[in-house]
């Protein structure tokens, strides 16, 4: 009976991993048979920058590990860096997957970078009520890029940056068979296009009130992906949302001008607590952390090398005052230093990459205190009385412990100093340092020492 029994257990559990195996092989056959039916969907909300192209990059990724039949780009964006969007761009045009881009939701625009996301797409699509253009480069320090007004570049510098930008959209909106002439106004003159009138002149090919509009109109429309003809079939797609991962989302924090500017405080100050207090370590180890960490981020942001030298030089300014106290000269000049490169460090023109004033006054604010405070203690010690040293003992009192001639043993406040002197002196009687000889103190009879018999 135990063997039977242990028989029919062990071809119980037999079965069940034949049951288990075979439902793993069905289930990639059941996702095979999706193939094709879904639409990846990625969204870009806010001003585009490393961790946008990056997320961007891992969202392409999967829709082609999962052999999608669509990449759809919901997008809301003021713009941002021109190396993401070009990122972007070139991520789009290599894709094998047909890319719609779908400015949405209603209020929603594609401004600067946006609108050259939107001309490199396979399909242009935007909502009812969003707009799209304004699309003339900025670059750090470099004329007023971006006014609406301005028709001509001011410089030599914002010239060929214009005209690069406007030699790349124009060969965008030709690849892609849209409106050329309004591409090249979006970025000579920030000329821009609600979506109604987009589609009128050719500039997009859909005005979709939501997802499931914008695939019944995509349905049987012809784009081309990598030089072939592909007729795009949107029925019955399912839509999966892709959310950024955690080293995207992490990347998008420290990308954060005001993150990466706190990142570089925190490290720069943690190391010099550590270099004044030898042997605290945790500053020195948070310090060090922080500022490699900042110092990417900033590598990946549009930073002015003049912003980036005045906070240094303001820094350096601040921990010269700490270490010697020059009584404020140094001091103020390193605030002043420290603000002005914290207000240059970032381009304000570049939507979304630029410092806010509070982190501004913040910093400076904090670092004024840390000065303050350096300086407090500089005057402190300078008028405080010397305990120790040739300035603690000359004028102090003692008295004599014994004597003989010129020369004896006195008794000073915690230790005993042989001394000479030119006048007699007694056993017991007060007297006052007025010199050092090496280890031998020059004492006077102290002149509130009561008379001796």
């Amino acid at each position: 009976m135990r063997r039977s029994g242990r028989k029919s257990w062990l071809a119980g559990l037999a079965a069940g991993i034949i049951v288990l195996f075979g439902l793993g092989l069905a289930a990639p056959r059941a996702e095979e048979t999706r193939a094709g039916r879904t639409a990846i969907l990625l969204d870009i909300d806010g001003a585009i920058g490393p961790a946008t192209s990056e997320y961007l990059r891992q969202g392409f990724a999967q829709a082609s590990d999962r052999g999608a039949a669509l990449i759809i780009l919901r997008m809301d964006t003021p713009g941002g860096l021109d190396t993401a969007m070009r990122e972007i761009v070139r991520a789009i045009l290599a894709s094998p997957i047909p890319v719609i881009t779908y400015v949405s939701p209603s209020g929603a625009r594609a401004a600067s970078a946006g609108t050259y996301i939107l001309y490199a797409s396979h399909l242009a699509a935007m909502a009812p009520g969003t707009n799209l253009g304004a699309a003339t480069p900025v670059t750090l320090g470099g004329g007023e890029g971006g006014e609406a007004d301005q028709k001509a570049p001011q410089d030599a510098h914002m010239a060929k940056a214009v005209n690069d930008a406007a030699a790349y959209i124009r060969g965008l909106a030709s690849l892609r068979g849209r409106n050329i002439a309004f591409a090249e106004r979006a970025v000579r003159e920030a000329a821009s296009l609600p979506s109604q009138e987009a589609l009128a002149q050719g500039v997009i090919e859909i005005v979709a009130t939501d997802l499931k509009d914008l695939l019944a109109q995509a349905g049987g429309r012809i784009v081309t992906v990598n030089q072939q003809k592909v007729t795009l079939d949107t029925s019955a797609v399912d839509i999966v949302a892709i959310a950024p991962d955690w080293r995207a989302r992490f990347l998008a924090t420290i990308t954060d001008p005001n993150i990466a500017y706190l990142l570089l405080l925190l490290g720069v100050y943690g190391l010099i607590f550590e270099f004044l207090s030898p042997g605290a370590v945790a500053p020195g180890v948070i310090g060090a952390i922080s500022l490699l960490i900042g110092l990417f981020a900033l590598g990946l942001l549009p930073v002015s090398f003049a912003g980036a030298g005045l906070l240094l030089v303001g820094i350096v300014l601040m921990v010269v005052e700490a270490v010697i106290g020059s009584f404020g000269v140094l001091g103020i000049g390193g605030v002043v230093a420290f603000v002005v490169g914290s207000i240059f460090l970032f381009d304000n023109s570049v939507p979304g990459f630029s410092l806010s004033w509070p982190v501004i006054a913040t910093a400076a604010a904090m670092s004024a205190a840390f000065f303050l405070l350096a300086i407090g203690a500089a005057w402190r010690a300078h008028r405080r009385t010397a305990v120790t040293g040739d300035a603690a003992l000359l004028g102090s009192a003692g008295h004599v412990v014994a004597w003989d001639g010129g020369r004896g043993l006195i008794q000073m406040p915690g230790e005993r100093w042989q001394a000479r002197a030119d006048a007699p002196l007694a056993p017991g009687q007060r007297v006052r340092v007025v010199a050092r000889d090496d280890l031998t103190l020059v004492v006077v009879p102290d002149a509130v020492s009561p008379p001796q018999e």
